[in-house]
This record gives C-alpha cells, sequence and structure tokens, in this order.
C-alpha cells in the first residue's frame, strides 16, 4: 500500500517546541473513525479485515481515517528511537521518607512500610467517622491478631461470597480460576501461624487475587482465553506472586480479563462480562477487570493486575478504588504473560492508598530476573504517618487536555484541584503537553505489535475461531504495522519523554482526570462476541498513555461520582522514581475525600462487622 503513500505529519525539534501555558501548539482530540460493533456486525468485520485483499485495502483505509499514517506511519521527525522506557534513578533528595536497606527480604520491606504509616489509634479513630470504608490490610490483620475471627473463617466467608456472585441474578464474572481447597489449605496454614504467634508480615492471611496474566499456582494462566494455558504451562508463581506469597497472604485465585489485553471494556465472551459494582449493569474497564471488581465488592483488599495501556488505573477509577503503576522495571516482570514488553507493568488495584503501599513494598525490589541492574533503586518509602507535608507542591495542568472529558468528570476534578489548594496550598500550573494523540497512537501501534510478535509462534498452533470476535479484529490490526512505524512510534516515545521531562522541571506531578467518561453499559449483543467500541475506549485511555509508552509512575485516587453514581477517579502522573512524593500526594487527597466515598451496590464483608 505503500503506493497510495499519504503526506505525513511534519514535527519540530523538542528544543523548538513550547511547553508554556501559551504555546500555540495545537491540542488534537482523539479522531476515532470507527461505529460500534458487536454480535453479527463484528463477526462480518472480522471476515473481511481477515479476507486477502479486501481487508488490506480496510485495513490501509482504517489507519489512514484514524490518523496513524499522518501521525505516525508516515511522519517526519529527527528525534532518534528510544525502544524501552527505562530511566536510571537519581537520587533526589525527598522530604519527609524513610531510606531502607537494599535487598531486604520481602515481609521486612512490608514491615518498613508498615512503620511509616499513622498509628492504630490515629487510624481506628480516622474509620470510626467513615460512613463506609473497605476493609484494609491492616483490619484483617489486627482482625486475626485480636482473635476476632481467623483467616479460616474469612477464608470460608470469600468462598461463599464468590458462589453468590455467580448466581444467574448477579453473574458478575470476578474470576475465570479459584480452587477452594488450595484458598481452604493457605487460610488453615496462616489460622495455625496467628494462633502460635507466629504471622508472618500483615499480610498473613490477608485474600488477594491475581489478574490472569500472571503466573500463579496451582491455576494455569489463560490471559483470558480458552487456549493459552494449553500452549504455555504455568510451572511457579511470578516473581511478584512469590513475594506476596512469602508474605503469607492468601492467593485467591486468577481474576476475569479483556482477552488477550485487547480491549478496555472488561467484556470476555468466554468467561463472561465484569460487571461493576456500583452498577452491575455497566462495564468495570479493563484488560484488569475482575481485579479492579474483586476489590471495589469488598472480595479482597488488594489485587494484582497489569497496566500496559492504562489496564489497571482505568478500571480502578471506574470501579472506585485506587489504582496505582509504578516505574517501569520497579517490579519484576517475570512470570508476566509477555504480552507488551516495553509499555506493561505489574500494577496495584486496592482499598485505600496505604493498602497499595504496602503491597508496592512487598512486591518491588530487585531480584535476580530483573531486567537490569540499573532499574534497581535503593528503596525510599514516604513517612504517611508524618503531618509536616510540604505545602509547595505543584501541579502541572493541560487545560485543554484536563477538559476533554465528560461534564460530570471536568467539574468533580476541578473541584478537587480547587479542595488541594484550600487545604493544602497546592499550586496547578498551566502547561502545554504536545503531541499528546500522536502519543496514544503511537503506543497502540508499540503494544499491538509486540502483543502479536510475542505470541506469533503460539497463535501458529491455534484455530482462529478460538479467539473472541473482538480480539480477532485487534490482532489483525495489530499485525498490519511494519517495521518502519514501529521505528517512528519510537521515535515519537523519544520526543514524548523529553517533552515530558521538560515539564517534570516545571512541576512534581502531572494532574488528570483518570478517565475522560464514566462506565457505559453492557448491551447483550457483546456477550458472545465481544464489541467494538473505539470511541469509548480512545475516552477511557485519553490520561493513560504517558504511564506506559514512558514509563512514568502513576496512581488513580477516588474522588466522586457522576450522576448516576459512577465512580470518578483523580489521576497524578510523576517523573521516573518518584514513588514517594506521589504516594503522599495521592494520600494527601484521599484524605480529602475519604469521608464521602459510597457503599457499591455488590459488596462483601467479609470480617462481618457493623459500620
Amino acid at each position: 500500500m505503500v503506493v497510495f503513500k499519504n503526506k505525513g505529519a511534519v514535527y519540530k525539534a523538542v528544543r523548538d517546541v513550547d511547553i508554556g501555558p501559551n504555546s500555540r501548539e495545537v491540542y488534537i482530540r482523539a479522531n476515532v473513525k470507527a461505529p460500534r460493533m458487536a454480535g453479527v456486525l463484528v463477526k462480518v468485520f472480522a471476515w473481511f479485515l481477515e479476507a486477502p485483499i479486501f481487508g488490506a485495502i480496510l485495513l490501509y483505509i482504517l489507519k489512514r481515517n484514524n490518523l496513524i499514517h499522518k501521525l505516525v506511519s508516515f511522519a517526519e521527525l529527527e528525534e532518534p528511537p528510544v525502544f524501552v522506557p527505562s530511566q536510571p534513578f537519581e537520587d533526589v533528595k525527598e522530604q519527609e521518607v524513610r531510606y531502607i536497606e537494599s535487598d531486604l527480604p520481602p515481609h521486612q520491606q512490608v514491615q518498613q512500610a508498615i512503620e511509616c504509616l499513622p498509628s492504630f489509634s490515629e487510624d481506628a479513630s480516622k474509620h470510626q467517622k467513615l460512613s463506609f470504608h473497605r476493609w484494609t490490610i491492616l483490619d484483617y490483620s489486627r482482625a486475626y491478631s485480636s482473635g476476632e475471627t481467623t483467616p479460616r473463617l474469612v477464608a470460608e466467608q470469600f468462598i461463599a461470597a464468590v458462589q453468590e456472585s455467580c448466581n444467574p441474578q448477579l453473574h458478575m464474572s470476578f474470576f475465570i480460576n479459584y480452587n477452594t481447597g488450595d484458598i481452604l489449605k493457605q487460610a488453615t496454614e496462616s489460622t495455625l501461624r496467628y494462633e502460635r504467634g507466629e504471622p508472618i508480615s500483615v499480610l498473613d492471611g490477608v485474600p488477594i487475587a491475581i489478574k490472569d496474566e500472571i503466573d500463579c499456582t496451582p491455576y494455569p494462566t489463560t490471559g483470558g482465553t480458552t487456549w493459552l494455558h494449553k500452549l504455555r504451562a504455568c510451572k511457579n508463581d511470578a516473581c511478584c506472586v512469590q513475594r506476596l506469597r512469602s508474605c503469607g497472604a492468601i492467593l485467591v485465585g486468577k481474576t476475569n480479563m479483556h482477552e488477550l489485553g485487547a480491549g478496555t471494556s472488561g467484556i470476555n465472551p468466554h468467561y463472561g462480562a465484569t460487571r461493576n459494582p456500583y452498577n452491575t449493569s455497566k462495564v468495570t474497564g479493563g484488560s484488569s477487570s475482575g481485579s479492579a471488581a474483586v476489590v471495589s465488592a469488598g472480595l479482597c483488599p488488594v489485587a494484582l493486575g497489569v497496566d500496559g495501556g492504562g489496564s489497571v488505573r482505568m478500571p480502578a477509577a471506574l470501579c472506585g478504588v485506587v489504582g496505582f503503576k509504578p516505574t517501569f522495571g520497579c517490579v519484576s516482570h517475570s512470570g508476566v504473560l509477555p504480552l507488551n514488553w516495553t509499555v506493561g507493568m505489574v500494577g496495584i488495584l486496592a482499598s485505600t492508598v496505604e493498602d497499595a503501599f504496602i503491597v508496592y513494598a512487598a512486591i518491588s525490589g530487585k531480584t535476580s530476573s530483573h531486567q537490569s541492574s540499573m532499574l534497581s533503586p535503593k528503596a525510599c518509602f514516604p513517612l504517611l504517618k508524618s503531618t509536616n507535608f510540604t505545602s509547595n507542591i505543584k501541579l502541572a495542568k493541560y487545560g485543554e487536555w484536563f477538559n476533554d472529558c465528560s461534564d460530570d468528570i471536568k467539574v468533580c476534578c476541578s473541584l478537587a484541584l480547587d479542595k488541594l489548594h484550600e487545604h493544602y496550598g497546592w499550586e496547578t500550573v498551566e502547561v502545554t503537553i504536545p503531541d499528546i494523540e500522536t502519543m496514544r497512537l503511537a503506543h497502540y501501534l508499540t503494544i499491538g505489535s509486540e502483543c502479536t510478535t510475542s505470541l506469533s509462534s503460539l497463535l501458529q498452533n491455534v484455530n482462529i475461531e478460538e479467539l473472541g470476535w473482538d480480539t480477532r479484529v485487534a490482532f489483525r490490526v495489530y499485525g498490519s504495522f511494519d517495521s518502519v512505524e514501529y521505528l517512528n512510534a519510537q521515535r515519537i516515545r523519544s520526543r514524548t519523554m523529553q517533552f515530558h521531562e521538560k515539564i517534570f522541571e516545571k512541576a512534581d506531578v502531572i494532574v488528570t482526570p483518570t478517565t475522560g467518561a464514566t462506565a457505559y453499559s453492557i448491551m447483550n449483543d457483546a456477550l458472545k462476541t465481544g464489541e467494538l467500541d473505539y470511541i469509548n475506549g480512545a475516552a477511557f485511555v485519553r490520561y493513560q498513555i504517558a504511564g506506559n509508552f514512558l514509563g512514568l509512575p502513576a496512581v488513580t485516587v477516588p474522588i466522586g461520582y457522576d450522576r448516576l453514581g459512577l465512580p470518578i477517579g483523580l489521576q497524578f502522573i510523576g517523573r521516573h522514581w518518584s514513588e514517594p512524593k506521589l504516594i503522599r500526594i495521592s494520600h494527601a487527597l484521599q484524605a480529602l475525600f475519604i469521608s464521602d466515598y459510597k457503599k457499591p451496590e455488590v459488596y462483601y464483608d467479609l470480617l462481618k462487622k457493623k459500620k
């Protein structure tokens, strides 16, 4: 199709681009030209795309009309490519942090994190003032230590709740796989440790769910498919799972996900559409759909996901929980399906910022299988118990981008910024972030190319009919990208990394809404085929891409609800290795809004207390 080559965009050199508030750089809104398809329509579309000649023509038209050709494929720019978004650790002297020894075992790192948290009496008094709060890691640990309940009893409650969630009236589709015998075995062992007064850590006996993209024995790793586990055996725990297991956590099963991470709705035609606990007719977002839903519904205080294109933060925001994606390389990727080599990261979905911090302490750190030694800085934890939080925090805000969302989200997030200024004196700094839409398309090209390449040898042994129809379409598009397009995408990565480095010279973090829209309705025609809804998908990922494409840490915190009662999140994006500051800032934000959190329609109280 090079014979029909379109004229590509010509980009100015980074040094010549103004990122100030009065920049003449034009904000390009997502130019998605594709109707929603499901049922018979998505089948017909997939057949057309898979046709040898007509499919190639159709792909060319799709890439042209959606600006991939103009902004990425045929673009002219001078920057060299950057293939991996890693940065060496800079020891920036942070205020109110604790430096800990490198290479501590996970349970000792968890203890160090606990010592950074507010005292038990302070924490308990705050909980008493809340109309609703999800039980946290420390709530479970204290209930076990006091004898109020046991891990075995909680495990039994958990199993009963999951079984209830599967009934036809709810059909929440939280899990792809869970094993009652294995759960009870882990819980019994934990109960005995508490009876001896020898819990391993505060995570001992705490139920934690794992996205089915991460190896966790004794379960197969399906990636949301019906075939992958038959070709790739799960023989050992992923590194992050092993670290949690060594802390005594009860690993309760593998959560549902969008098939192969190739979508944003969380609708899986093989294992069911994961439903939003705040409104069961709505999507959870994806691809870590089940992990977000189980935390929102109270089944686990924490779950692991994988964030390749907002796949942790997006469903966390849509389901009203915290979503935390660390810096690229901070958590070992060993034992995680290689669906996205340079954009994916293990992330954490949690009831609170504190819970995300505790699990981050457990799973982060240098390992023998780590990608690179330069990606293992000395550990530095934020002192969340400190009351001397600095008031000179600067939040970078790109107004046109920030406001490119639904009215409810825009109002809610703007009020949150006002509240942060009123309570803490934080300043909002207006900036311009160039090439937002270009970055989204370059990321799409990158994650698609990496996903198809990593699975190519396996897909040769799979009948195409074993894939969901929406995944078939996605992989046909992914496979259409060539090496020149991939290289141009990596040159855009280099360019946008430089823009963000300039912005972090002006501010501590970038602030955005987490998603451009709240959860939309699950339509019956999508249940068996999946769906293509690129307009809603583009709105969901609008603020996610920098965290993945550039390897930056990011966190979303619930701050309110739209007119239908659906959750809204605010996101902070930090510079590489700025987790201590990011956690402190998000903890301060949470403190302003946690008293207004609402109980979901579907919620399970595993500690059986009155609230």
